[in-house]
């Protein structure tokens, strides 16, 4: 069985704990907003294309999270939401989650699967597998 990869690098899907999830590696991006805002699309490209749901954690360690980033993520996740079934954001300052949070009220829905942020990303690869 060939492996397969994402276009952020990551193996999907990948399996921990005698579950399976996804990672959006979108981390160690710093400022280079273009590039990452390319690895969202391709991401989309890819996941769309997957016939299955799974539970997603996204890296967000060391990329600058300013309005435009964050809003390219949120249309990022509306697209995908039919392909995700719960959501741990990894690495978020606190600066960032309270832009996040207004960033979510100002929606006219909700997503469609639970959304809890992390800093450990073990902690979040255990919560999304439900153990």
């Amino acid at each position: 069985m060939a492996l397969v990869k994402s276009p952020g690098g990551s193996i999907f899907p990948y399996f921990y704990k005698n579950g399976e999830i996804h990672c959006l590696k979108y981390g160690s991006y710093y400022e280079q907003e273009e590039a990452l805002i390319r690895l969202m699309k391709e991401e989309e490209m890819f996941l769309l294309n997957q016939p299955k749901r799974l539970p997603v954690w996204v890296d967000l360690y060391k990329t600058k999270l300013n309005p435009r980033v964050l809003g390219a993520l949120l249309n990022n996740l509306d697209t995908l939401q039919s392909r995700i079934l719960r959501l741990a954001l990894v690495g978020m300052s606190f600066g960032a989650k309270r832009k996040w949070e207004r960033l979510l009220k100002n929606r006219e829905s909700g997503f469609p699967f639970t959304i809890r942020h992390y800093s450990d990303p073990e902690e979040a690869k255990t919560w999304l597998v439900g153990e």
